[in-house]
């Protein structure tokens, strides 16, 4: 009988201890915002440069909890409060278009080869890598699953898409996404007229200039006077550009400002991973340069640090 209520005793503990444990154990999925903007609310922001408001913007979906670019990596940053999503884009050998960064899966599946060397239907019995590159139970996905995802839901960035913009475009006429997306260009206003003008009246096109270059200026004039768009994307890898100090007149003329807090050579060294430590000394800056679009590989540190100081909903 003494041996039986041992027994007893020890498996009752055991069961309370495996549940105290498993209490303890937090997901790594980021939480519902109760707060989250309406798809109308967050393109009104996007479209005025004149309010506090800054937009942010996650860089391939929010890979550190999901594979980038997966269905769960959107869904995740819609949960957020996320205002804006970056894909990128490739076509298949069958004339499909995936959301995939590389040329090439091999870093991000469990195949090899070019993306243009599969067809759909052979990419899709394979699964998506996570960040610590470990198989996943996600697929990849095609431009037309992301854009009903995201549809009413959070704006859309579509990068490495500019040669395939007439198959994307069809795709987003089918979904009826067309007003949610952005895509942008490094090219002048002269090419960009002559190679995307049928779609400058159709979808939100953004300028990206490199501070860098020599023609900068001129490039940002001729913009301003010609076309004024909803937005440049500034890359710099230092700060001795002047157009770096005159962030906050552009936005006075109608343009607003799309800074990536990446990595260093994009944004001389006001980088996430700086951030981590001190937001202050990174995305305070951004804020006192007069920058009102971020684009982000840490979604939810930087949605926290701009809720804190009342710019973001």
């Amino acid at each position: 009988m003494q041996k039986i209520l041992i027994r007893v005793s020890l498996t009752a503990l055991l069961i309370v201890c495996f549940q105290s444990c498993k209490e303890q154990v937090s997901t790594a999925e980021p939480k519902v915002n109760s707060n989250v903007q309406t798809l109308d609310e967050i393109i009104s922001n996007f479209k005025n440069p004149d309010n506090n408001q800054i937009i942010v913007v996650s860089h391939r979906g929010d890979w550190r909890n999901a594979p980038e670019n997966s269905l769960q990596a959107i869904q995740n940053c819609i949960d957020m409060g996320v205002d804006m999503v970056e894909i990128d884009i490739h076509k298949t050998k069958d004339g499909k278009l995936v959301l995939m960064h590389d040329k090439t899966i091999d870093r991000t599946t469990t195949g090899k080869g070019l993306v243009s060397e599969w067809t759909l239907d052979s990419l899709k019995t394979l699964y998506l890598r996570n960040g610590a590159n470990h198989p996943t139970h996600h697929k990849i996905p095609t431009l037309e699953e992301a854009m009903l995802l995201a549809k009413g839901k959070v704006m859309i960035n579509l990068d490495k898409c500019y040669d395939y913009f007439d198959d994307a475009y069809k795709v987003l006429v089918k979904t009826g996404t067309e007003n949610q997306v952005v895509i942008k260009g490094n090219v002048t206003l002269s090419q960009v007229k002559q190679e995307f003008g049928k779609y400058l009246d159709k979808v939100l096109f953004m300028p990206v200039v490199v501070l860098d270059n020599s023609e900068s200026e001129e490039i940002v004039s001729d913009y301003l006077e010609n076309f004024k768009p909803v937005a440049f994307e500034f890359v710099f890898k230092n700060e001795q550009s002047p157009i770096i100090n005159r962030f906050k007149s552009l936005r006075k003329k109608g343009s607003g400002i799309w800074v990536n807090s990446l990595w260093e050579s994009l944004n001389a060294g006001y980088e996430d991973d700086m951030a981590v430590m001190n937001q202050d000394s990174i995305y305070g800056w951004y804020i006192e340069k007069g920058v009102d679009m971020i684009q982000t590989d840490r979604p939810e540190l930087l949605l926290n640090y701009l809720r804190s100081k009342g710019l973001h909903d």
